[in-house]
């Protein structure tokens, strides 16, 4: 081929992959909304169906324990629909799942909150298994982790707003809303007070399903096309997708990950309530923060700076270094965040919350690094391994509720975020040496 024709090629390959790229980033947004809001639900539900720390995190283990249950069975409906029907499939389950959150709110059943937010996961299950091959495929391989940060951007930036819109819904009106202040009611209005709350959590579920339904409509209909799988074919001769190290490990790094991920936004409610941190609803909002900014980071530097490995192995020592900073840093002093943005009127945290939030930049680039390079010449095997590393996902379920048990059993919850630092060393080790694994 001509440079000419190189050239006139290039312009229309990107043109063709705008259209799919701006639906898949729509998807992103709804990924990043959903999954995020349980960052803010945690400590209400807490607070209205009276638990401890440990029974709390059970909303990420039924939310995240869905990606393990039905990853590889999604990835079957997806070979039989095609990802564009399977997409809109996962957006119909997750509408019907968000008005679950009614009879929920209702009857104030913490076991029905856990069964609606299964379903979420099992929506996104098979929207995560079609989404992320499809951004690593559309384009360059070695640009892929760029176009996985860019996801991770509209991704974050949705977590952002999750929490901040979650709280103005449930809290507008309502002042001095916490474990404290309803220990001291006592009877009708204590009751009145907590159904007042519990019917406030429907209305942001109920938005959200009317959304997703529109969603199916458009997915479902747009010209979105199917990804080749035979790009860097390395298959030949291998019967399964456990043949592949650098899949199975990725799996695995992904399963560390998305453990310290959701720690890092689903917990920081928590402590910063047991902190007395004021604005505990919202904190998620503040790694949310940080992610962006880390994302944004890996579209400027990968790969014109960095290799994807590299980037990879820097994440995972930085996130070692603010699980010490979580540990030995002050829960009284808020100098560290007042430094940073105390000009621009943001509430401070305290230091041991500031680190929590900064894991957020610290491993932002460890979910766009791991894909590429875990599904690197997998081929006809493609759909098989995103589903694999899909069921990584159930760190998310297993980690958190790690966590929460040495909170509870030390009688500290800043302890259990020793859990992230074995977890930050694995990923070390996959970037420095299980992507390139190739044999057993």
């Amino acid at each position: 081929m001509s440079t000419a024709t190189t050239q006139a090629v290039a312009p229309a390959a990107s043109r063709s992959s705008l259209l799919p790229m701006s639906v898949i980033g729509m998807l992103f947004f709804i990924f990043g909304f959903v999954t995020w809001l349980n960052g803010s639900l945690i400590p209400f539900l807490k607070i209205l169906c009276d638990l401890n720390s440990f029974e709390a995190l059970f909303v990420t283990f039924a939310f995240y324990i869905a990606y393990t249950v039905l990853a590889l069975p999604m990835s079957l409906i997806l070979r039989r629909t095609g990802y564009r029907d399977g997409m809109a499939i996962g957006l119909a389950i997750m509408g019907v799942s968000s008005l679950v959150f009614i009879p929920a709110a209702e009857m104030g059943s913490f076991v029905i909150f856990l069964l609606a937010l299964f379903g979420l996961g099992a929506g996104l299950t098979i929207l995560q298994t079609a989404s992320n091959p499809y951004v690593v495929k559309i384009g360059p391989a070695e640009s892929a982790a760029t176009r996985i940060a860019i996801m991770g951007i509209i991704n974050k930036s949705a977590g952002v707003l999750a929490p901040l819109v979650f709280t103005a819904l449930v809290l507008s009106g309502l002042s001095d809303f916490n474990s404290q202040a309803v220990a001291q009611l006592a009877g009708a209005e204590r009751e009145a007070m907590l159904a007042d709350v519990a019917n406030r959590l429907v209305m942001p579920y109920v938005y959200m399903a009317v959304l997703l339904f529109l969603l199916v409509g458009l997915v479902k209909f747009s010209p979105l096309p199917e990804i080749d799988e035979d790009i860097a074919d390395d298959s030949e001769g291998r019967s399964r997708v456990w043949k592949f190290p650098q899949v199975v490990l990725g799996a695995l790094a992904l399963f560390a990950y998305v453990g310290v991920e959701v720690i890092a936004g689903d917990t920081i409610g928590l402590y910063g309530e047991s902190l007395g941190v004021v604005n505990f609803g919202s904190l998620t909002s503040y790694t949310m923060v940080f992610m962006v900014l880390g994302y944004l980071l890996g579209v400027l530097f990968i790969p014109r700076r960095i290799s994807q490995a590299q980037a990879l192995a820097g994440s995972a020592i930085a996130g070692g270094l603010c699980v010490l900073g979580i540990v030995f840093s002050s829960a009284h002093s808020s100098a560290i965040s007042a430094a940073i943005w105390g000009w621009s009127g943001i509430p401070p945290v305290p230091d041991t919350v500031f680190f929590v939030a900064l894991m957020g930049l610290a491993h932002a680039l460890v979910w766009p690094t791991v894909w590429p390079l875990a599904l690197h010449g997998l081929g006809r095997f493609t759909a098989q391994g995103s589903a694999l590393l899909i069921m990584g996902i159930a760190g998310g379920a297993v980690i958190p509720l790690a966590f929460g048990k040495i909170g509870e059993v030390s009688g500290a919850v800043v302890n259990g975020y020793w859990i992230a630092l074995p977890c930050y060393l694995f990923i070390l080790h996959y970037a420095l040496k299980g992507h390139k694994m190739r044999s057993w």
